[in-house]
């Protein structure tokens, strides 16, 4: 059985199922290990992990602490009143009709990172212009409708990774400043520092960026400076400006001052930097890397959840779940019907009932033709029915899994 631990619970002789951190933050080769000494737990709380999965079938119990199902459910709820506590912010246009213009801006976008990147291994200053229309074209692609680019940059080639990444913080980071009613200015700097934020990572070897395994510590250490190199590259451009640099430099502390580089307590990391921090770790931990498979949507939002109890401010974390919904585009989802469905849009006032494609019929085991279904509305009206979970597309195989990918990525 899969229980979740306080760090300190932790005994010698338990099996350790899951540290409950995003994959960067724990310096351990492994996920899954079996506690072997008092060292290893030092090991685990000096990194600042507050709790831990533990297999209660490979090692040592806690008879009260709760199970992993147990969790989840709590936390699931908590999710889904945090999630409609708020309308969401309207749109402007139909996604569809954003859909060509977005693809455009991502495919510039990501080309200008892999520019800025380039100069930066060749030691020139950052073209600030060409940035500032950049972050210009694609806040004006979420304001007329944010799911359109947001869910475009949710697949990603995992050679390209690190460059979608900046674009992908950019965006989220633009419509996180939307939601909270930032003003343009702020908005534009900060998805500036979005856009910007990983250009350090231009002096990681690649054998140790794209490296298909866990990073020894050696290699965690280098990864590490890339926050201060990305501020030295940007200090050449002195436009650029303080919150870009700022996101930059502190985009990985972390509310209980076991960040980095500097290990900053939570009341020296700013509004935008906090803002950054979390759209950081969900766009990662969404996405395939050459050494882990991405989780899905709406497993990242509540892993958020969980953890703003120490590294994220907690208010803005609940904010961003409504900025991108439970269940984000693209997001596969199991009806009370027993059919499977991709999210196509959101709905303006209620993120419990979007706009979604069937694709699969989960009770015959059969794929079935394509068709839409608007969640708002009731019976004979093309509605009438609702989320259960979501779906996971990793629990089916062969010719069904490739179906629901190859419509996942046909919506975006």
């Amino acid at each position: 059985m899969i229980k979740r631990i306080q760090a300190s619970e932790l005994r010698v002789g338990m099996f350790i199922h899951e540290l409950d951190c995003d994959w960067l933050t724990h310096p351990f080769l492994k996920n899954q290990f079996k506690l072997i000494s008092d060292k290893q737990i030092q090991k685990i709380v000096e990194t600042g992990i507050h709790h831990i999965y533990i297999d209660t079938d490979r090692g040592l119990d806690v008879p009260d602490a709760p199970t992993e199902d147990e969790v989840r459910e709590a936390l699931q709820k908590e999710i889904i009143e945090i999630a409609t506590a708020q309308a969401p912010v309207i749109v402007r246009v139909s996604r569809d009709e954003e859909i060509q213009r977005a693809r455009a801006i991502k495919g510039r976008a990501q080309q200008l990172v892999r520019n800025v990147m380039a100069d930066a291994r060749l030691g020139r200053a950052v073209e600030v212009e060409q940035v500032d229309g950049m972050v210009e074209s694609i806040t004006e692609s979420i304001l007329r409708n944010s799911g359109a680019i947001v869910g475009l940059l949710t697949i990603k080639n995992k050679d390209d990774y690190t460059f979608l990444h900046c674009v992908s913080v950019c965006a989220l980071l633009v419509a996180f400043c939307r939601t909270l009613n930032l003003d343009s200015e702020t908005t534009r700097l900060a998805g500036m520092g979005g856009l910007l934020h990983d250009t350090g990572k231009a002096l990681v070897p690649d054998e140790v960026l794209n490296k298909p395994g866990k990073l020894t510590d050696e290699e965690f250490e280098i990864i590490k400076r890339h926050p201060r190199d990305g501020y030295e590259i940007l200090l050449k451009s002195p436009e650029i400006g303080p919150i870009p640099l700022d996101i930059t430099l502190h985009h990985h502390e972390r509310m209980d001052g076991k960040g980095y580089p500097d290990q900053l307590p939570a009341d020296q990391i700013p509004q935008l930097v906090r803002m950054s921090s979390i759209v950081d770790v969900y766009d990662a931990i969404t996405a395939d890397r050459c050494y882990h498979r991405g989780i899905p949507a709406t497993d990242a939002l509540r892993k958020l959840h969980e953890w703003s109890a120490f590294h994220f401010d907690p208010k803005l974390v609940q904010a961003f779940i409504r900025c991108v919904g439970i269940y984000p585009i693209g997001t596969l989802v199991r009806l009370e019907s027993g059919r499977l469905a991709v999210v196509l849009e959101q709905h303006d006032n209620n993120l419990l009932v979007p706009r979604v494609r069937v694709v699969f019929n989960a009770k015959t085991g059969h794929p079935v033709e394509p068709y839409d279904l608007d969640l708002s509305r009731p019976m004979g009206s093309g509605g009438a029915d609702r989320i259960v979970s979501h779906e996971d597309p990793a629990k089916h195989t062969g010719d069904t899994r490739r179906m629901i990918q190859t419509i996942q990525a046909s919506i975006l």
